[in-house]
C-alpha cells in the first residue's frame, strides 16, 4: 500500500517542530587614528573546551588582486589557529568583505550548519577583530542551545570592537 503525501504537507513533518531566530549585531568602531584600516573579523562558535563548533563569517580583503588578503588572516590569532588555518579561502557563504565603522548584521539561518545539527547544550560565539597598523581583541558570548526562552545577549570590546549583540528567539 502507498501512502501518497502532498509535498506542502512533506515540508512541514520534515521540518523541525520548533523554530528559532538568531539575530546577531556587530559594531565596528571609528577610530579617530591617523592611519585607518578596516578590521579582519571572524565569528565562530566554540564548545566549552574551546573546540570549534563552526564559522559563522570571515571579513577580510576579499578584493585583492593575488589574494594577498588573506595572507593576514593569521593575525586573527585565536580563529587560525583553532579553524583557520585549515580552510581554503574563500569559503562560500562565510566570507566576504571588510566592513566599514559602523553596526553590521550578520545572517544566520538556525536550521542550517552550523546550528541546524547543534546539539543541546552550553557553547560561547566568539568574534575576533585584528587591524593593520591597529589591534586584536576578541570578545565572546556564552549561550545555551536550544534557546528556552528569548534571549539578548552582549559583549563589548574596549577598542576593535564594539557591541556585539545576540538575540535568540525560541
Amino acid at each position: 500500500m502507498r501512502v501518497f503525501v502532498p509535498l506542502g504537507l512533506s515540508t512541514l513533518i520534515a521540518s523541525p517542530a520548533l523554530a528559532v531566530e538568531v539575530t546577531l549585531k556587530v559594531d565596528v568602531p571609528q577610530l579617530d587614528v591617523a592611519e585607518y584600516h578596516r578590521p579582519y573579523i571572524a565569528i565562530w562558535i566554540e564548545r566549552p573546551d574551546a573546540s570549534v563548533v563552526g564559522n559563522l563569517a570571515v571579513w577580510y580583503d576579499v578584493n585583492n588582486r593575488k589574494n594577498e588578503g588573506e595572507k593576514w588572516l593569521k593575525d586573527m590569532r585565536q580563529w587560525w589557529r583553532r579553524i583557520g588555518r585549515e580552510l581554503a579561502m574563500p569559503v562560500d557563504g562565510i566570507s566576504g568583505a571588510t566592513r566599514p565603522p559602523g553596526s553590521h548584521d550578520v545572517g544566520i539561518d538556525a536550521g542550517k550548519a552550523p546550528l541546524g545539527d547543534l546539539p543541546a547544550g552550553e557553547y560561547k560565539l566568539v568574534v575576533e577583530a585584528a587591524r593593520e597598523v591597529g589591534g586584536r581583541e576578541v570578545v565572546q558570548i556564552p549561550f545555551a542551545w536550544p534557546p528556552k526562552e528569548e534571549a539578548t545577549l552582549e559583549a563589548k570590546g574596549k577598542s576593535e570592537l564594539g557591541n556585539v549583540v545576540l538575540q535568540l528567539k525560541p
